[in-house]
């Protein structure tokens, strides 16, 4: 259990944090923040609560622009963004609405018919294939998210698209059959309410690792674990934890969230049966 030493000791860290002056580590002092980290620093997801409200043409447009800078294999841009401004099809697509939602597909058709049109054939139908894309159109959406926020305008990166039936965003969006699939869902909007405060982050050993990879030992695994049950540090998803009868946060976490132990489904999933009806899973030589 925290005590109240320990809690004060997080929110002065925090005021540091926030501030730009909580080190690290003992070798380096970051840099005062300028108004791009505070931005990076003021991220927040927004769940559901959205105003009906339009989100003006030239925020939208400066958004798209942002997210096209992003890093990307190759400059390939192996991605696509479908702009969604129609309430119910947003709803039916990522079971969310905001002002609108952005869907990023990991997708080389335009690099296929490019290749096509000066006589080559290319074939991008490897798993390697579609781990560049995919991170190629991950990091779009995020530098999505970072362009509103400095604009004032909040956001949501939800996988709902691959809840219930995946194959309906192939129907609602007349997505190609090839070498295209959906990746992520951006909702972008206006919050209802702002937040009380800003979810924690977990840090320190296990998520830096400096030089070469630091093996947990068993008392910084049990470190985590207290971290997670400190609910001063709002690293959780859920405060009810302890009144489902859990010891510990964490075993909410992988029982009721996460479904450890359940047993496992006897047939492959709708994501690798798409995967390779997308072409992105190689078939073993005959």
């Amino acid at each position: 259990m925290s005590t109240p030493a320990s809690r004060r000791t997080f929110l002065q860290r925090s005021a540091l944090a926030g501030s730009g002056l909580l080190l690290p580590n003992a070798e380096a002092q970051p840099a005062p923040p300028n108004d791009t980290i505070k931005t990076i620093r003021s991220l927040r997801s927004t769940h559901g609560n959205f105003l009906d409200k339009p989100l003006p043409e030239p925020a939208l447009e400066t958004i798209l622009q942002a997210s096209l800078r992003a890093a990307n294999a190759s400059n390939s841009q192996s991605y696509s963004i479908i702009v969604i401004k129609d309430r119910p099809l947003m709803k039916a697509v990522c079971g969310y609405q905001g002002s609108c939602v952005l869907v990023y597909c990991a997708d080389y058709t335009r690099l296929k018919l490019s290749a096509e049109s000066l006589g080559y054939t290319y074939d991008p139908g490897t798993m390697e294939g579609f781990v560049t894309a995919s991170t190629n159109t991950i990091l779009a959406a995020q530098t999505a998210v970072i362009a509103a926020r400095s604009l004032g305008i909040d956001s949501l990166l939800t996988n709902g698209i691959h809840r219930g039936d995946m194959e309906r965003q192939w129907k609602l969006l007349d997505l190609p059959q090839t070498h295209c699939i959906p990746i992520i869902a951006l909702v972008l909007g206006y919050s209802t309410d702002e937040t009380a405060h800003l979810k924690g982050r977990l840090d320190g050993p296990g998520v830096i690792h400096r030089e070469k990879y630091h093996a947990l030992t068993k008392a910084e695994t049990n470190e985590i674990t207290r971290k997670y049950d400190d609910k001063q540090l709002d690293l959780g998803l859920n405060d009810d934890w302890a009144a489902s009868g859990h010891k510990h946060y964490l075993d909410w976490y992988f029982k009721d969230w996460m479904g450890v132990g359940r047993k496992p489904a006897a047939q492959e999933g709708q994501m690798l049966r798409r995967l390779k009806r997308s072409g992105f899973v190689e078939s073993p030589p005959a």
